[in-house]
Formats: C-alpha cells, sequence, structure tokens
C-alpha cells in the first residue's frame, strides 16, 4: 500500500499494448480512488524490458501485479508479489525465439513489422530483428523459475477466453499453464482473448479486491 494509503497495482501490458492500453484504462475509472494503477510502456527488447519493470517495482512497490498477454512472462518475473493475469501467453516466447531465425530473410523484418503495427498513441514500439528475439528463451526460463512448480510461494491466478484464436495454435495454453501452476489457479470466462468490458468489471476486478483483501496489507 502506498504512502497515500492506496492500493498500488502494477499493471504489465501486452505486445504492442502501452499507457493508454484499455483494460487498465478500465481499472482506473472503476476501482475507485482507493486504487492506483500503474501502467507504463515497456520496451520490445525483453532484457530492456524486464530492466524496466524491475525499476518501476521498486520504484512504486505495487500489492498486486497483473499481466496481460506478452506481459505474462515479464509479469511472472517480478518475485515476491501477488499476480494475476489476462489471456497469458506462456508460449508466446517459444515462437518469438524460433521467428528470430526468419529475420535473417531480408525484407522479413519489415513484413513482420507492418503486420504487427501496434495502434497510434502511448503505445509499444515493436521491431522484429533477431537479436531481441533470441532473448526471449532466457527471458521465459527466467520467468518459470517463478512459479509454484519450482517452489515459488507467490500468488498467481489466470483468465483464459472460450474463444481465444491464439489457444488454437498453442499461443495461450491453458495445459502449459496448469503444468507450471497446478490445478485451480485459472478462471475460464466466455470471451476472446481482449477480455471484454463486461469480463474486466464483472471477474477482474472482483477478484483485484478479493486478493488485495487478503493480501494487500501484508
Amino acid at each position: 500500500m502506498s504512502e497515500s494509503g492506496r492500493h498500488v497495482i502494477l499493471y504489465v501490458h501486452g505486445m504492442g499494448g502501452g499507457g493508454d492500453s484499455r483494460i487498465p484504462s478500465i481499472l482506473k475509472d472503476n476501482l475507485g480512488p482507493d486504487f492506483e494503477v500503474v501502467i507504463r510502456t515497456y520496451d520490445f527488447d525483453p532484457e530492456i524490458a524486464h530492466t524496466q519493470l524491475s525499476g518501476w517495482a521498486e520504484e512504486v512497490h505495487p500489492d498486486l501485479v497483473i499481466g496481460e498477454s506478452m506481459g505474462a512472462a515479464h509479469a511472472i518475473a517480478l518475485r515476491g508479489y501477488p499476480h494475476l493475469f489476462v489471456s497469458p501467453s506462456l508460449n508466446a516466447p517459444r515462437y518469438f525465439f524460433s521467428l528470430a531465425w526468419l529475420t535473417v530473410i531480408p525484407g522479413m523484418t519489415a513484413l513482420f513489422d507492418r503486420i504487427y503495427r501496434p495502434k497510434d498513441g502511448d503505445r509499444q514500439r515493436l521491431h522484429f530483428t533477431r537479436r531481441p528475439l533470441l532473448k526471449w528463451k532466457a527471458t521465459l526460463e527466467d520467468a518459470l523459475r517463478n512459479t509454484p512448480k519450482n517452489g515459488s510461494k507467490d500468488y498467481f491466478h489466470a483468465f483464459f477466453g472460450t474463444r481465444d484464436h491464439y489457444r488454437r495454435s498453442g499461443v495461450v495454453s491453458i495445459r502449459t499453464w496448469r503444468k507450471y501452476f497446478g490445478d485451480g489457479s485459472w478462471t475460464v470466462y466466455d470471451g476472446t482473448h481482449f477480455m471484454e468490458n463486461e469480463y474486466v468489471l464483472s471477474l477482474l476486478i472482483p477478484k483485484i479486491r478479493e486478493v488485495l483483501g487478503a493480501f494487500g496489507n501484508s
């Protein structure tokens, strides 16, 4: 809890997200004055991102860390906090590591940059080059060391959508989540990868209040 007496939430956005991402904006508008949602745009290079996010965590001392989609690996790696996740993409770093070798082909970086161009605004700049993509292997390995399977005592709970199109490719996988976090550590909602507003209000916000009620004053 901050010096002002508010619960502090550090929100780790997904790929191409940023300071004006939708879900943290909804949280800011609906959690009320007793909560502070910190959302900052971090670098696409996972090594730089980890340094940024670790520094921000030391700065704001969050009571809760929330990771969305590709931000899940970064959020897991922040040790010593309770964690919530929206559509965690635990297998995406493995795809990125494989994708790195395609970027040596002339024109591929420009193609990927065009395909995955983020929205305008305060958003993460995406640039698919070999060196940053290769770093995802070590980034994921470091994150997974902070899981119940490997002895972590942190709290983890995730939300998955029944119509998440990334589940078909395996980028988002409940099976992978269960492997590292165990049974009973997730909730399924009838929606897409991009948690709809109604579920942010009816599922995510009540879970935030529940978790902070249990851990927020520890």
